[in-house]
């Protein structure tokens, strides 16, 4: 049973190392200066819940905002963006999960400044805390210090760059790279652009575009095409949901409220 919840709460706090993407560019450090990267898609105040099936059973909770105004880190506005991951209360006695994530990602480039990371799975427990360095392609970590990729993403950031991305050129099976800071390594991943379908959820019916990203296989994970995401196919780019088959069942994960969204839910059906 173990087991069975952190593979539940697993997915949805790690889905943003399978949907971020990062970019690259070939400027010395000399000459550094921050892209300047283009967001339609999300701003300050922004907060979006979400709820965690398996099968039948509503087993964890989800929320992901923007802080109100703009918080500054080493002289440079960003977006606060704070994750939190729990099982309901009916689940804490089988695996007590209370998983709690920050980044503050600059407002101009979408790159983040500085990660925080504080979880309690079961007996587990871990916090991190991570500086970036862009221009010197250098992270200072609580636990260690090590070389990055220009633009690296973490697991809250690299969802709410990823939202950013123009998919109006693109193609089925068209891929997009990512590079996502986790746990002190760098995961070298990619996702695929899958089309368009328009889904019932628990916010309505939606129009959406459809990302296939491909996982880390391990003891959670059997194949590394077992994971859809679908986002609004509007400017927000909003995740509807997630679905992802495991080593014992498969989950759901639901977009049930939000609110303070930059642009007009324009995907939304009207019933």
């Amino acid at each position: 049973m173990k087991t069975l919840m952190k593979s539940i709460i697993k997915p949805v706090m790690l889905f943003a190392l399978f949907i971020g993407a990062s970019a690259f560019t070939n400027q010395s450090e000399k000459d550094f200066s921050f892209r300047k990267q283009k967001n339609p898609a999300f701003t300050y105040g922004e907060k979006l819940e979400f709820r965690v099936h398996y099968g039948i059973i509503n087993a964890a909770s989800v929320s992901m905002q923007v802080d109100d105004t703009p918080e500054v880190v080493n002289g440079r506005p960003t977006y606060h963006i704070i994750a939190k991951g729990k099982t309901f209360s009916s689940f804490d006695w089988m695996y007590k999960v209370r998983d709690h994530f920050e980044s503050n990602v600059d407002s101009v480039s979408i790159a983040p400044l500085k990660y925080f990371k504080s979880v309690q799975e079961d007996n587990y427990k871990d916090i991190d805390l991570v500086y970036y360095d862009h221009e010197k392609k250098w992270m200072r970590g609580k636990k260690k210090n090590m070389d990055m990729p220009e633009y690296v993403q973490d697991i809250v950031s690299g969802t709410f760059y990823a939202r950013t991305i123009d998919f109006s050129d693109a193609y089925a099976g068209k891929s997009y790279p990512l590079n996502i800071y986790l746990d002190q390594k760098i995961y070298n991943l990619q996702f695929k652009y899958l089309g368009k379908e328009t889904i019932k959820s628990d916010v309505g019916k939606v129009r959406c575009i459809k990302l296939r990203p491909q996982l880390v296989v391990d003891r959670v994970f059997k194949d590394e095409d077992d994971m859809t995401i679908w986002i609004t196919d509007d400017a927000n780019h909003v995740p509807v949901r997630i679905q992802t088959d495991i080593f014992v069942g498969s989950l759901k994960v639901d977009l049930t409220s939000y609110k303070g969204l930059r642009n007009p839910f324009t995907s939304l059906e009207k019933k």
